[in-house]
């Protein structure tokens, strides 16, 4: 007689993965539940960068654009070990502001950065805001025109002990390989880098030309788009920089803000 053997969920007694919860702001801690070894990073980012205002000039010789701010480092679908009990304790970057400068810096702010940190396994990710976009050389109204740059990407620094083989029991109470999490941004297991630079706009020639603003970096590996620049001009989201502003006939001068960081996050039992 032949004989088989049938597994029915997890033969190990393994706990099913937690509902994701999701941190936009702030600082908190929590604790790892009794039952679980790693958490899956299903998006995090840093903030991104605010977009440069556009200015004018009068009998100048040109206008200038405002650049895009740049995006903050991202995580899509990474899993890490950690303890249970152990207690995780998070930072979320901010979204970056506007810099409303018009012949000079005048405000504005960088992202802020995205880190996850536990009391046992410690710093486990931390990823930079972008940095809004600049004047790097002041002009004045009569001229000499304004010289720009645009906002930087965020750098990822990954410290955790990643997870990339095993399997866990879903929230289906099924039994399935770790790599068959790709329902973050990017679309692809294991998924993290840097940020994107905003788009760089610098000056035009003649008096009352038109040159729209810079749009600000991408996020998630060019999977959320960056704040428009003008015309159009619109606040980053997820972690993109802002757009900048761009000359009264290119559209209007407005920048925007970048979009705040993230964290959306579950625990599994990987065995």
């Amino acid at each position: 007689m032949t004989h088989y053997t049938i597994f029915i969920g997890s033969a190990s007694g393994a706990k099913s993965a937690s509902s994701f919860a999701t941190v936009t702001s702030g600082t908190a801690t929590f604790s790892i539940p009794t039952g679980y070894n790693a958490i899956h990073i299903e998006s995090a980012v840093g903030g991104g960068g605010g977009g440069l205002r556009g200015v004018d000039y009068d009998k100048a010789g040109g206008e200038s654009a405002g650049s895009g701010g740049g995006s903050g480092a991202f995580i899509s679908d990474k899993i890490f070990n950690v303890s249970a009990g152990e207690t995780m304790t998070y930072v979320v970057g901010g979204a970056g502001t506007k810099n409303n400068g018009g012949y000079s810096n005048s405000g504005g702010s960088d992202g802020g950065t995205t880190s996850l940190t536990g009391s046992t396994t410690g710093s486990i990710f931390s990823l930079t805001g972008g940095t809004k976009a600049t004047i790097t050389q002041n002009g004045g109204v009569q001229g000499p025109l304004r010289q720009n740059t645009n906002g930087v990407a965020g750098t990822a620094t990954i410290s955790g002990t990643s997870i990339t083989s095993g399997s866990f029991v879903n929230s289906s109470d099924a039994v399935v390989n770790v790599n068959t999490n790709t329902s973050g941004p990017v679309g692809t297991f294991n998924s993290s880098g840097n940020g994107a630079n905003g788009t760089l706009r610098g000056n035009c020639g003649g008096d009352n030309c038109a040159i729209t603003g810079g749009d600000g970096g991408t996020s998630f590996s060019g999977n959320i788009a960056g704040g428009s620049g003008s015309p159009g001009v619109s606040d980053g989201t997820r972690g993109s920089g802002g757009g900048g502003g761009s000359s009264n006939a290119g559209g209007g001068p407005a920048a925007s803000d970048g979009g705040a960081g993230e964290i959306k996050y579950r625990f599994l039992n990987v065995f």
